[in-house]
């Protein structure tokens, strides 16, 4: 074994040596490079050095205006919305999609408030990012101002920006004035949404309603969800972009994984390709746990199979079919598609018939997409195409399809005419457990002004194609 001669030289004095002057011995070569580096320690950093807004900022500007012209429309109040706290043990941040939405910022433990009847915009943020700071290392944590950088104001369009710490006092005027705070709770039905976990800090939508009841019990609560669904679930074509090039990037890395399967491998391998096509591809994370399932896992539903540790890595066999249900987010925007293979590389006769009538009930639901057209009625219709004879193993309830975006569950509003610029899937899922088949095929589709998009075209979905891809790796 090698051992540095200060440290055995220390050991060897250690009957001698004060415990205070044996760690002196054993740090003695970091603290001459702390001494010879003191000259030249890291700046402090800027935040723009870091990240920057996605979209121009008039984007979040115009954003920021509908949200305050839809307080309006429906009473008025002070929007609140949380930032993530930026807490990490490891994990890249991700910041929460509505304060996202709003302002494109990456801050940690903030809170945007939009106020509705002074048509106001006012960012709260902490003065300096604790994350930046680390007295026993300042050359490797230099230190970052937020609300005390003028770059923050000048470059995101929010003129107010205030200390994270006159936000209690901005939401005792707000209570003692007798303002409504709006809160975007989840869902159109508050008393689903709120929930006793994360309740702890402001940094999240749950924590903040606790902290408002419990503080100011007196204040008037409005759900905002509605407001916020109405403004996400049309995209603008920078966010269109985005989702186009994720759904596209996920095809990709589904064909990429597809030409891994085979007899004998597992399900978490054809996980890993599909993941590593995607990173690859420059997604930053998935935009949800990868399900792949094969053979009897591809009976049950990800909840179920996710209820144990190790359950959702079975070796596949010939006979099988294998169930890709995935998605990548790319610069924050999510993709959701699937598509079902035949292990052996070819479709038995029963499971040959069950795909093509999937196939032919979802090409039936996307050929009606259009302007004007609810998901309700879309979803009528998807049930009025399923034989009587297997209505019972057709998943084609409300969850047929859901609007994606910076979300793979975007705000929507359930009987609202679609528009152009929504994007939601089109996935009506089959369970045979009598015939031991299940079949899955989803698209990502765009509407149009005159229909619609199918964003995941380029993703094979007839029987013959699907074939074609298993077993072949791709350059």
């Amino acid at each position: 074994m090698i051992a540095f001669p200060i440290v055995k030289r220390a050991f060897r004095m250690k009957q001698r040596l004060p415990i205070a002057l044996l760690a002196v011995a054993l740090l003695a070569p970091g603290l001459r490079l702390s001494a010879q580096d003191a000259g030249t320690r890291m700046p402090e950093q800027r935040f723009f050095e870091w990240t920057d807004l996605a979209f121009a900022p008039t984007e979040y500007r115009l954003r920021r205006r509908a949200m305050i012209a839809q307080l309006q429309q429906t009473g008025g109040g002070v929007y609140l919305t949380p930032s993530a706290d930026g807490a990490t043990s490891g994990g890249t941040f991700r910041q929460e999609n509505d304060f996202l939405y709003f302002t494109g910022l990456e801050l940690p433990q903030s809170m945007l408030a939009l106020d509705a009847e002074e048509g106001l915009v006012v960012l709260f943020a902490p003065r300096r990012d604790a994350r930046f700071e680390s007295p026993s290392r300042p050359n490797h944590f230099p230190g970052r101002p937020l609300a005390d950088d003028p770059d923050l104001a000048a470059r995101s369009g929010i003129t107010q920006v205030r200390s994270i710490d006159e936000l209690e006092r901005y939401i005792e005027g707000l209570a003692a004035d007798g303002r409504t705070i709006r809160v975007n709770l989840g869902g159109p039905d508050p008393s689903a949404m709120i929930e006793t976990h994360a309740i702890q800090t402001l940094n999240s939508t749950f924590g903040l309603v606790h902290h408002l009841q419990s503080t100011h019990p007196t204040v008037a609560l409005r759900n905002a969800y509605g407001e916020v669904a109405r403004l996400r679930m049309i995209k603008s074509e920078a966010e269109i972009a985005l989702v186009r090039r994720s759904a596209q990037l996920t095809a990709y890395a589904i064909m990429d994984a597809a030409g891994h399967i085979a007899d004998g491998v597992m399900e978490r391998t054809l996980e890993a390709e599909f993941e590593a096509a995607c990173k690859k591809g420059g997604s930053q994370r998935l935009a949800f746990s990868s399900i792949i399932k094969s053979g009897r896992n591809s009976l049950w539903p990800w909840r179920i199979l996710s209820a144990h540790y190790d359950r959702r890595n079975r070796a596949m066999r010939d006979r099988d079919l294998v169930i890709f249900d995935v998605g990548c987010e790319l610069d924050y925007y999510s993709s959701d598609v699937g598509r079902t293979f035949p292990v052996s590389g070819s479709f038995a006769d029963d499971q040959r018939d069950i795909l093509e009538m999937v196939t032919a009930i979802s090409d039936s639901i996307i050929a009606n997409v259009r302007p004007g057209i609810t998901l309700a009625e879309l979803q009528a219709l998807a049930v009025d195409l399923i034989p009587e004879d297997e209505r019972r193993h057709m998943q084609a309830g409300f969850f047929f399809g859901h609007h994606i975006g910076l979300a793979v569950g975007d705000p929507n509003i359930r009987d609202a005419m679609l528009e152009p610029g929504m994007i939601f899937t089109v996935e009506p899922w089959y369970y045979n457990h009598d015939r031991g088949i299940s079949v899955f095929i989803e698209d990502d589709v765009l509407v149009t002004a005159t229909g619609s998009e199918v964003l995941t075209a380029m993703l094979p979905r007839t029987p013959e194609d699907l074939e074609r891809l298993v077993g072949v790796r791709r350059q």
